[in-house]
């Protein structure tokens, strides 16, 4: 009797473990697919993010690109063909040799609207900052501010230059304009220094101007420093950071940095298919 009470509490303890073994696995289940679920839906998100600032930063880029086109057409193309316009209808009144040397000058400034109007027409993709990278993308937007007199610009580049993936680029270039609209806009700078630093472990951008500066704490108080959220946000959705530095009377300094070597992780963060 006494083996048979023995051998039932056995039983009893046995199928109490195998239930408590159940519940445990059944919660350990749910709490993993649960989690899953959660990694899964995170990683969309990230990818839907991501998909949206790049395209918002073509959008922006080519309307940037579109509005300096416009400029570049009424106020540069567009006057040099009226010039030609008025210059050959004074023709009539003049002598041969006098026309032949009008008519080469007229030949002259429209081989240069032609040539001008070759440039705009290959600028007015975003595809070109892929297709020329970074880099020449930079030295063809200061050559049009340098050209519109409004600030002296300097570009400085260091180290050996390297890809940083085109959708990473694109975004640089695109927080690059928006620090150049906002220093000629309200900075009152004159000048404007920008560098890129490449080492193998560190990419740096740099764009740094001596104007008015400004209080960073108190733009980001008062509901005003959208944009400098913006470029943070920016910076963070490539996998890098933003650091802005600015006080009123001592200009402002933006440093976007980013890991190269962590490009295969970023791909792998934003684009979680690639993965398999």
């Amino acid at each position: 009797m006494f083996q048979s009470q023995e051998n039932l509490i056995l039983i009893i303890v046995g199928t109490i473990l195998l239930l408590l073994m159940g519940i445990f696995i059944v919660s350990f289940m749910f709490f993993y697919q649960r989690k899953h679920n959660a990694y899964v839906t995170e990683r969309s998100l990230m990818r839907l993010q991501f998909n949206q600032e790049m395209l918002k930063a073509q959008i922006e880029v080519q309307e940037q690109t579109l509005g300096h086109i416009s400029r570049e057409i009424h106020d540069n193309i567009g006057q040099v063909l009226s010039f030609v316009k008025l210059s050959l209808s004074s023709l009539k009144v003049l002598d041969e040799q006098q026309r032949h040397q009008k008519i080469d000058d007229n030949r002259e400034l429209i081989a240069q609207a032609i040539s001008d109007l070759r440039d705009l027409s290959k600028s007015l993709s975003f595809e070109r900052i892929k297709n020329i990278g970074l880099q020449s993308s930079i030295e063809a937007e200061i050559g049009r501010i340098n050209k519109s007199g409004l600030i002296n610009t300097k570009f400085n580049v260091e180290g050996e230059q390297y890809s940083l993936g085109a959708e990473r680029e694109l975004v640089l270039f695109r927080v690059l304009q928006e620090a150049l609209n906002n220093a000629l806009k309200y900075s009152g700078a004159q000048n404007l220094n920008i560098s890129l630093h490449y080492t193998p472990n560190l990419f740096i951008l740099s764009i740094e101007d001596d104007g008015v500066g400004f209080s960073v704490t108190d733009k980001l108080n008062e509901g005003s420093g959208s944009g400098l959220r913006n470029m943070e946000n920016r910076a963070a959705i490539i996998g890098g950071s933003a650091k802005i530095e600015s006080r009123p009377g001592n200009g402002c300094s933006i440093k976007i940095s980013l890991d190269p070597l962590a490009e295969q992780k970023y791909v792998n963060r934003t684009h979680p298919d690639s993965t398999g």
